[in-house]
């Protein structure tokens, strides 16, 4: 909306809601501390960096900003169970808190978060990895086990220990971004059950990631559910509050990867960064929590939170989603059975995300063809974030501003209608 206005105008709009003490925050300046390994039977391990891997240092603007997180995270549990069994809403209270997150007016920010999440892709002793200068200690880096086929990833840490950074890796896959590696498979079933319409299954020949096509255009929805909430994907474990949760009399254990996180940082705040299915995935823990969010490049994760019966805090404006136009994945438009995506065999279908979103229009300002070769990480540090998106304007990177005209694709709108009447 604020880019039909003047640009003078913009320019002060920006600058009165980012004004005061806010200007005035010192960098928060973060290293790499802990690894983290997601190994066989869903086990969660960290381990800490060594030290000669603790030199790189991350330095990212700040502000305060306002989140909104559920007064008990037992009450949020069970309103999601009643939601699941009993088709039931339960009222669920919720607190706004006051936190210190990034500042997302700031290119720099965005950049080093950037940077951050391509780390999250790689080891410190690998000779692509992003070395930041002074202010964080290395990670705890997270499913980086040899058995580990999971979510992976690095924790950063600020040198005062108030601000942790946990960076989510997204899919591994050689036309994609993230190469290969033993996620691959894992990556691939999580991508083709949160951001498609009905498990993947695009034609008669795909092999579909869970049997709940019904027939036509019917897709079981209470299949669908029961898909995503299985404790070999990477929500469960990333999230949810409960240590058991029940669903249709089954007990299912929770790994829970923030819960470890903020056991081990009890005072700290945490912040969740993540590039396409890592994205996705860090959203989707930053609408359980509250915790501040800048998603890079993910595919639209609402109908993934509806599915999974996740209570609808007041707020997400916690959660900064960051893509530009030349990139068909987290528009929904990598579809069809000759696009790169289908060729690739993934199902990436939806386009609506939740919270604010940080939207480069590259196609029309700088020309840009749509392809998912811009889709890596790598490629938004380099081409991306690597200038002022509208220096006359004074615009560091574009307004964040929420979907609110976001529309379901007519494919997805009819599964998800029958979906409600299967």
């Amino acid at each position: 909306m604020l880019q039909v206005l003047p640009a003078a105008l913009r320019t002060l709009i920006v600058s009165l809601l980012w004004s005061g003490d806010n200007n005035n925050r010192a960098p928060l300046r973060f290293s790499l501390r802990h690894e983290h390994a997601l190994i066989q039977d869903a086990v969660n391990v960290f381990t800490d960096v060594p030290q000669s891997f603790a030199a790189d240092t991350y330095e990212i603007p700040t502000l305060h900003m306002s989140t909104t997180r559920p007064e008990s995270l037992d009450a949020f549990a069970e309103s999601r169970s009643r939601s699941m069994r009993h088709m039931q809403s339960v009222p669920l209270r919720w607190k706004d808190e006051e936190v210190v997150g990034p500042d997302v007016t700031k290119r720099k920010a965005l950049l080093q978060l950037a940077k951050m999440t391509y780390n999250s892709y790689v080891t410190p002793n690998q000779s692509d990895w992003y070395d930041l200068g002074s202010g964080w200690n290395k990670s705890y880096p997270f499913g980086w086990e040899p058995d580990a086929d999971g979510i992976r990833g690095h924790v950063f840490v600020s040198e005062d220990n108030s601000t942790v950074v946990v960076s989510v890796k997204g899919t591994s896959a050689p036309w994609l971004a993230g190469g290969g590696g033993p996620t691959v498979r894992k990556d691939k079933i999580n991508d083709n059950l949160l951001f498609s319409c009905c498990c993947a299954r695009v034609g008669p020949t795909w092999s579909p990631v869970c049997d709940c096509y019904s027939g036509g255009s019917r897709c079981d929805q209470t299949c669908v559910e029961r898909s995503l909430i299985d404790d070999s994907l990477f929500y469960p474990i990333g999230t949810v509050s409960a240590s058991i949760l029940p669903y249709r009399g089954v007990l299912m254990p929770i790994q829970n990867l923030y819960n470890n996180i903020s056991y081990m940082y009890p005072e700290a705040n945490i912040w969740v960064v993540g590039h396409s299915l890592g994205g996705g995935l860090a959203s989707l823990v930053g609408v359980t929590f509250g915790a501040p969010v800048v998603a890079f490049e993910a595919p639209g994760e609402r109908l993934a939170a509806r599915r999974l019966h996740l209570p609808s805090p007041p707020s997400t404006q916690h959660i900064i989603h960051v893509y530009h136009t030349g990139d068909p994945i987290p528009l929904g438009a990598c579809t069809g059975v000759t696009s790169a995506c289908a060729i690739g065999g993934y199902a990436l279908e939806t386009s609506c995300h939740l919270g604010k979103t940080i939207r480069y229009d590259t196609v029309t300002r700088r020309k840009w063809s749509v392809s998912v070769s811009g889709h890596g990480i790598k490629f938004i540090i380099e081409k991306l974030l690597n200038e002022d998106w509208d220096p006359e304007s004074g615009l560091e990177v574009p307004v964040a501003e929420p979907e609110h005209d976001c529309v379901v694709r007519p494919t997805l709108r009819l599964v998800v209608h029958l979906l409600t009447v299967a």
